[in-house]
């Protein structure tokens, strides 16, 4: 296989599969992990990819790109997966939940649908949509649509929430600085999200390590109002340290 060949293989496996490994590119193109590294180095020299300790990541987005829910629905499915099984456990019959919109939530509310007795709140259509056969009570905010994301934004939704109370918020972001904080890319969900940390008891951020060491447009809180990070193994070992450094519980799966 010609150099040019493999690189363009690996673009293709990097954005089916949200990031890849030197140790996997190597045995799978059975080459050496030098060789692996210099492709990375390259295609990162020409912004193709991002490389990262060990393998490499998409490149960075700006501050205000918006992927819709069904582009982030092709990243990272089997860390999704593992962060939604992880984040189940941490759930009691009988507690309140909150969602926020994104594809990790969707797939933590899929693992919640075998309770009994549950009461999901959510500003998400598509999770409301996901639990409508569920024997859990499922509580939508209202507001104004994001068609991007199937989430309801706005005053309608903020108030809705500020009348709540809830055990355990299991939030979504686009960018995670340990430094800086959570992040999205819109204001409005921004705010929202603000508020389900304000009225609930625990906060826990649920994403795929492809998120740390980015920051998009909008802060929602800094990382001393988390309670509980899950990510998967990925990230970046001096973020994992800064988060223990903190008192943050981490889960990796």
């Amino acid at each position: 296989m010609l150099n040019e060949e493999r690189r363009r293989a690996i673009l293709d496996i990097l954005n089916r599969d949200g990031r890849v490994l030197v140790t996997e590119m190597a045995e799978q193109f059975h080459t050496s992990q030098v060789t692996i590294r210099k492709d990375l180095e390259v295609l990162h020299a020409h912004g193709l990819v991002h490389r990262t300790h060990g393998g490499a990541l998409p490149a960075r987005e700006g501050a205000l790109e918006d992927p819709t829910l069904r582009e982030k629905e092709k990243l990272h499915r089997k860390e999704k997966l593992r962060i939604a099984t992880a984040a189940a456990r941490l759930v009691k019959e009988g507690q309140v939940v909150i969602l926020d919109s994104g594809t990790t939530t969707t797939a933590i509310a899929r693992a919640l649908r075998n309770f009994q007795n549950l009461t999901i709140v959510t500003n998400a259509v598509n999770i409301a949509a996901e639990l409508a056969g569920a024997r859990v009570e499922v509580i939508l905010t209202g507001g104004t649509l994001r068609k991007n994301s199937f989430s309801l934004v706005g005053p309608i939704a903020e108030e809705t929430l500020r009348r709540l109370n809830a055990d355990i918020l299991f939030l979504g972001v686009d960018g995670f600085d340990v430094h800086y904080g959570l992040s999205t890319p819109n204001l409005l969900e921004a705010k929202v999200n603000r508020v389900m940390a304000e009225v609930a008891k625990r906060t826990v951020a649920v994403c795929d390590s492809s998120k740390f060491g980015r920051r998009s447009l909008s802060l929602i809180i800094p990382p001393t109002a988390l309670q509980e990070v899950i990510t998967d193994r990925g990230i970046p070992k001096s973020d994992l340290r800064a988060l223990n450094k903190t008192g943050i519980e981490v889960t990796l799966v």
